[in-house]
């Protein structure tokens, strides 16, 4: 029989949020590559399809590295990975930049990560 600790569903809400949210992010990174190559493809000027596609590459590049650290925290998370809750921790922080939404989720996360029976759920899975 496993310890039920108090921490257990605020991790399981972090890793779920974590997971969402940055998965939205990504489908945003992804839109915008394919919203600005359409346009660049549509433009009638080379050069300006050019900038287009290659702006549209660069954001899309930037959500795709901001996001895959959240979702794999996320997913470890969910396993209750010690690795996860340090990773996910580290990407709450960054994510405290991106106000509104980014900062209370930054705040959530240290709040519910950083209780000692959150830490010990975590460590109990380190295999």
């Amino acid at each position: 029989m496993t310890q039920s600790y108090p921490s257990d569903k605020h991790l399981t809400l972090v890793a779920i949020l974590h997971i969402v949210y940055h998965s939205l992010a990504l489908l945003v990174g992804i839109v915008i590559f394919a919203l600005l190559s359409t346009i660049g493809c549509l433009a009638e000027d080379p050069q300006a399809a050019q900038i287009l596609v290659l702006v549209g590459t660069c954001l899309a590049v930037f959500f795709i590295l901001l996001s895959v650290p959240g979702i794999i925290g996320g997913i470890g998370l969910l396993k209750r990975k010690e690795w996860a809750r340090i990773m996910t921790i580290v990407v709450g922080a960054l994510g405290l930049m991106d106000v509104p939404m980014g900062t209370a989720l930054g705040v959530y996360t240290f709040w519910a990560l950083m209780q000692d029976d959150a830490v010990a759920l975590c460590r109990a899975n380190t295999d």
